[in-house]
C-alpha cells in the first residue's frame, strides 16, 4: 500500500486495478483503483479505553464525482468519529450498546419489585446522567473515578457506593450482551461496605408502655411488628384477605425474597389482629392497616418518636428468637430469609408453618413475659 502526496493530477494518472494509495497530508484517506473505477475511502481503528475494537474501511465516493478538497473534509470528519470510538459503519445498535439502553436490558431480564427499579432508575437520573447516553465501552475507569468522588462530595459516601453499584450492576449486564466491552470499570474503585445498623438494646416493658400510649392501630402494628419482625413494606401490605383468622396465619405477600411468607401467629396476636380486623371491618378497606388520610389507603409511615424503627424491631425479633432458645433454621425461616448451601433450597417455608408455630410462640411469650413485668413493677 504506498503512501503518496495525492493530488487531482496524480489520481488521474492512477492506473485502474492498481491497488490502495494513501494520502500524505489526512490520516486515513485513500484512492482505492479498482478494475473498472476509482474510489476515496477512508480507513481507521475503533479504540475505545486504549483497547482496538475493530478496524473499519468506509467509502466516501468515486473519484469523478467529488473534488480531492472535498474527499479530505469527508474524510477527516470520519476520522474523528473513528478516533472518538464509533464505527461510522456499524448500525446504532453495534455501535456501542449505551448505559440508558442497558439498564433497560438489566431490568427488564429481572423480575424486580416496583420500588427497586425504580430505585434504578433514579440512580440514573441523579448520579449516572452524564453516561446516559454513552456508549457503556466508552466508559473509562478514570470517569468512574472521577464520578465517584465527585457523588461522594456533593451527597455523601454511602449515596456514592449506592449509584456505582446500580453502574456495576448494569455494565455487568451490557458485558453479557456486547463481547467487545472488557473489564467493568467500576472495579477501579474500592466501594465501601453499606455500614453496619447499630441497634440500642430494647426494653420490652418500655416499648409496651410507649406503644401504649399510640391511637389503638397504630399500637397493634408496632406491637406486631415487633412480634413477627416482617419488614416495614411487607407490614403495612398485608390485606384483610391475607388474614386466616382460623389457621392464625398471617400471608407476607410482598417479599424481598420473593414468593410469600405464611407466619403462624401466637395466640395473644391471633387475638389482636381479629380484634383489628372487627374493629376496623365499618371502614370498608382493604387493608389491615387502613388510614382514610393516605392516598394509598393504609398506613404509609408508621414510625413514631420514642419507638424504633420497624427495621429496628426486626433486628429485635431476631435477637429475641435467639434469647428465646428458637433454633437457627427456625427463625430464619420466620423472617422470610433463605437458608444458606444447597439443602436449604429444598426447604420450603409454606410447608412448614405448623411446625414453626411453636417457634412464633416462645417469641411472643417472652416479649410478654418482660412487658408484664416492668407493669407488676409499676402497679
Amino acid at each position: 500500500m504506498a503512501v503518496i502526496n495525492l493530488t487531482e493530477r496524480r489520481i488521474r494518472d492512477l492506473e485502474l486495478g492498481s491497488g490502495i494509495f494513501r494520502d500524505q497530508q489526512v490520516k486515513g484517506l485513500m484512492v482505492v483503483c479498482h478494475r473498472t473505477t476509482k474510489t476515496y475511502a477512508v480507513q481507521g481503528d475503533v479504540r475505545r479505553n486504549g483497547r482496538h475494537v475493530r478496524t473499519v474501511r468506509v467509502k466516501i465516493d468515486r473519484v469523478d464525482r467529488i473534488s480531492l478538497n472535498e474527499a479530505r473534509r469527508r474524510a477527516k470528519a470520519l476520522m474523528s468519529q473513528i478516533q472518538g470510538g464509533v464505527d461510522p459503519t456499524a448500525s446504532p445498535e453495534q455501535s456501542g450498546i449505551t448505559l440508558a439502553e442497558a439498564l433497560d436490558l438489566h431490568l427488564a431480564e429481572r423480575n424486580l419489585r416496583p420500588r427497586t427499579e425504580e430505585s434504578y432508575r433514579d440512580h440514573l437520573d441523579r448520579y449516572l446522567s452524564r453516561f446516559r447516553r454513552r456508549a457503556v465501552a466508552d466508559i473509562s475507569r478514570q470517569d468512574v473515578r472521577e464520578l465517584f468522588e465527585t457523588i461522594s462530595r456533593r451527597h455523601g459516601l454511602t449515596s456514592a457506593a449506592g449509584a456505582l453499584r446500580t453502574l456495576r450492576a448494569v455494565i455487568n449486564t451490557a458485558r453479557r450482551i456486547d463481547e467487545t466491552i472488557g473489564e467493568n470499570p467500576v472495579d477501579a474503585v474500592r466501594l465501601p461496605a453499606p455500614p453496619r445498623r447499630e441497634v440500642d438494646e430494647l426494653d420490652l416493658g418500655a416499648f409496651w408502655l410507649a406503644t401504649k400510649e399510640l391511637s389503638p392501630i397504630m399500637r397493634d402494628l408496632q406491637r406486631t411488628l415487633l412480634l413477627t419482625g416482617a419488614r416495614r413494606t411487607s407490614m403495612l401490605l398485608v390485606k384483610r384477605d391475607h388474614i386466616d383468622v382460623e389457621r392464625k396465619v398471617i400471608r407476607f405477600t410482598h417479599m424481598k425474597s420473593g414468593g410469600d411468607l405464611l407466619f403462624p401467629m401466637g395466640d395473644w396476636l391471633a387475638d389482636t389482629i381479629r380484634a383489628r380486623l372487627f374493629d376496623d371491618e365499618m371502614l370498608g378497606s382493604q387493608w389491615l392497616w387502613p388510614s382514610p388520610t393516605s392516598k394509598s389507603g393504609h398506613i404509609e409511615e408508621p414510625k413514631r418518636p420514642g419507638i424504633p424503627s420497624p427495621h429496628a424491631l426486626r433486628h429485635h425479633a431476631r435477637t429475641l428468637m435467639i434469647a428465646a432458645g428458637v433454633p437457627y433454621a427456625e427463625s430464619a425461616l420466620l423472617l422470610g430469609h433463605k437458608l444458606p448451601g444447597a439443602s436449604g433450597g429444598y426447604v420450603h417455608q409454606a410447608h412448614l408453618v405448623e411446625a414453626l408455630r411453636p417457634y412464633a410462640q416462645r417469641l411472643e411469650n417472652l416479649v410478654l413475659d418482660g412487658s408484664r413485668s416492668l407493669t407488676a413493677q409499676a402497679a
